[in-house]
């Protein structure tokens, strides 16, 4: 006995590990995107998230002031200025040429082979030094090892809040997903009391066809769908991408909810049936509100589907201004080379934020909902 004892005790701890190391598969991706979310550009390209605490040590090109800036001093020609100018950070080595860019240390003179003498020091600060008045119209290229301290800004989630046709967008985006959300709801229920509690030839038939469209992708349907809702009026409209969602959301919840009403007391439906209930009125008022975890449970499920959804809403609404979700804006924010990463980890939060309050509100149902029934069947 003491032996299987320490067994299961090794098996909870191992257990417990890989639990463990399954959250942190989920949360450290997350925690680093928020962590860029906040980053600009140049410290993205520098350095991953993990280092956002730290200074960025990182190679770049600068640009003097132009020629015109010269001032004469002692017989020479001087151009002034500062490399970190409005930045902060420091330099730990500079130079002339790209091949070379930590060549000097700061404070050093370095001879250009035209002849102009450039000094940087490390906080910046640099002086080129002309023997003869300089012309052209061009900077001289300075290139340094810069040390940068860490920033964190909210510029990335001002040029997301405040995109032009972000709110309209939004608009859109709520408009398609609590109508398809709601209406598999209702076909759904009546399709599964149907399925779990009356009989009826081809029942099983049925319940077999629906297991066997889970497993069917929906890119399959696209094109036919489309080619159906042009050819009937509704193409491109709210109307056909509702339905559109609700077909491809069917299956799911029929599935869910039939498995959760079959699980359901045989005596509270039998009772009902013998006070003469109808199967209408032991559907409205016995198996809803008895349902309701499981309803939860495919309405967030559905929600967080549809919001996210970009392939749908594009081939069912397009890319017109006054139609265009969330996902579709945010992707055009990015721009056609998609480089953007700042924006797109701050995008990735503000569209996740319905989604989170609608999934933290009802969480307490999921387990419920998707659990119940797997012991008991119809």
């Amino acid at each position: 006995m003491d032996n299987i004892a320490g067994t299961r005790a090794r098996l909870t701890w191992a257990v417990n590990l890989a639990v463990l190391a399954l959250v942190l598969l989920w949360t450290l991706p997350t925690a680093g995107l928020l962590i860029s979310s906040f980053r600009d550009r140049d410290q993205i390209a520098a350095s991953g998230w993990w280092t956002a605490l730290a200074p960025s040590e990182r190679a770049e090109q600068f640009r003097a002031a132009p020629p015109s800036a010269a001032v004469e001093a002692s017989g020479a020609w001087v151009i002034e200025g500062n490399l970190l100018a409005g930045r902060g950070g420091e330099i730990r080595a500079f130079g002339i040429n790209v091949n070379r860019p930590a060549e000097f240390p700061p404070g050093a003179t370095a001879t250009h082979p035209q002849g102009q003498r450039i000094t940087v020091a490390a906080d910046g600060a640099y002086s080129i030094v002309h023997d003869a008045q300089p012309t052209g119209t061009t900077g001289q290229r300075i290139f340094a090892l810069t040390l940068t301290p860490p920033r964190f800004t909210f510029e990335n989630y001002r040029t997301v809040l405040f995109s032009e046709g972000i709110g309209q967008s939004f608009l859109n985006t709520m408009t398609v997903t609590i109508p398809a959300t709601v209406i598999p709801i209702l076909v759904a229920a009546f399709a599964a009391y149907a399925l779990a509690w009356m009989e009826f030839p081809g029942r099983a038939l049925i319940i077999a066809a629906i297991v066997g469209l889970l497993v069917v992708p929906l890119q399959m349907a696209l094109i036919p769908l489309l080619q159906l809702h042009n050819s009937i009026g509704i193409g491109k409209a709210y109307l056909g991408i509702w339905l559109a969602h609700t077909g491809f959301g069917l299956p799911l919840a029929i599935y869910l909810l039939r498995n959760y009403m079959a699980g359901l007391p045989r005596e509270i439906i039998e009772s009902a049936r013998v006070d003469g209930a109808t199967d209408f009125q032991i559907f409205l008022r016995i198996i809803l509100p008895l349902s309701f975890p499981a309803l939860a449970s495919f309405a967030i499920f559905q929600f967080l589907w549809v919001w996210n959804d970009l392939l749908v809403a594009t081939v069912f609404l397009g890319n017109n201004e006054e139609q265009l979700v969330m996902t579709g804006r945010l992707r055009e924010l990015l721009g056609s080379k998609g480089g953007e990463w700042e924006i797109l980890a701050a995008s990735a939060f503000v569209s996740i934020a319905v989604p989170l309050v609608v999934f933290f509100t009802m969480q307490k149902y999921l387990v419920r909902g998707l659990l119940a029934g797997s012991v008991k069947g119809g």
